[in-house]
């Protein structure tokens, strides 16, 4: 049996999330302490009790989500010591950050500092209204693109997430995501318009690479216990040097979460952990291969279903 670790990224939040689990696991507790101590505030405050409108605002939801990850991540160790160590690991967008730390790459401070300058640059490289992002669904990736090239007008609007299988988000300016969704539509597809704080993952995210590029200069980066599979080429990485490159290509890349799925199913995973708060990544797979079962973990009634599940045939 090989095994996947997948950690979730923005969007799996939700107010209450490892609020139980803290109860329940030192581990945990200790995890959020960990990264309260880093930012200085409370952040496994906001993420036990809201409200939900500071939880959402992305300089705070990134670190959050990356503290949760982290925090179960920790418990499912604390629970099964015995566990073996995944094949691969890899995070869906900001979840990278997450894979990194169980990798052991990063420390959970330094993670959860990044990400939170990651999305403040992230909120303001665009002025709101500016930019937009929408899920263009029934199309595969070459009509995409050349719609998305019809569609430009000398704008920006690219895939930024090729999520599944007639699956792919677009990001850019406004004008040119909706003429792009209009031309999806045309095509036979549909448009999903997408409430996003920003234009996430495509060029007009460069001045938040531009900002984070020293932070990730400065990083403390150690060995990595397993692969991490990187958003931006889909391939698995265990070098700690190539790691400031991908994060930072990451902003304004492409997330390449479908040929990240298919690459752990042609190297032998059969089965997944989701690590972190949602059900996202579970439904993604799903549609991605029928080779790789997914369990969701995110509190302790999660954690005690992994090994029955890792004994599935």
């Amino acid at each position: 049996m090989k095994i996947a670790w997948l950690f979730p990224g923005q969007g799996a939040q939700e107010v209450g999330m490892g609020k139980a689990l803290a109860e329940v696991s030192a581990a945990a507790r200790g995890a959020f302490a960990r990264a309260d101590a880093a930012l200085d505030e409370p952040i496994s405050r906001l993420c036990f009790e809201g409200p939900i409108e500071e939880l959402t605002k992305t300089s705070n939801t990134q670190p959050a989500i990356v503290a949760t990850s982290c925090a179960v991540a920790a418990a499912l160790i604390e629970h099964l010591p015995d566990l073996d160590q995944p094949l691969y690991a890899a995070g869906h967008s900001l979840g990278e950050y997450s894979a990194l730390v169980a990798a052991g790459a990063l420390e959970i401070e330094e993670a959860v500092r990044l990400c939170r300058i990651r999305g403040s640059a992230m909120q303001e490289a665009v002025p709101a209204g500016e930019g937009a992002m929408a899920a263009l669904i029934g199309l595969d990736q070459g009509v995409v693109l050349a719609l998305c090239a019809e569609a430009a007008e000398g704008q920006v609007v690219a895939p930024a997430n090729y999520n599944g299988p007639g699956q792919i988000v677009i990001a850019g300016h406004s004008g040119a995501v909706a003429r792009a969704g209009a031309l999806a539509v045309a095509r036979g597809g549909k448009s999903i318009p997408l409430k996003v704080s920003a234009p996430f993952h495509c060029a007009l995210m460069r001045p938040a690479a531009e900002r984070l590029r020293p932070e990730l200069d400065r990083a403390q980066l150690r060995s990595l216990a397993f692969p991490v599979i990187a958003n931006v080429d889909a391939t698995p990485n265990s070098d700690p040097e190539r790691v400031r490159s991908l994060l930072l290509r990451q902003i304004d890349g492409t997330v390449q979460w479908m040929q990240t799925i298919e690459r752990m199913a042609e190297d032998g995973v059969t089965h997944a952990l989701e690590i972190g708060p949602g059900k996202v990544l579970a439904g993604l797979v799903k549609r991605i291969t029928k080779q790789i079962k997914v369990l969701s973990v995110s509190d302790m009634a999660g954690i005690e279903r992994v090994s029955a599940f890792l004994s599935e045939a």
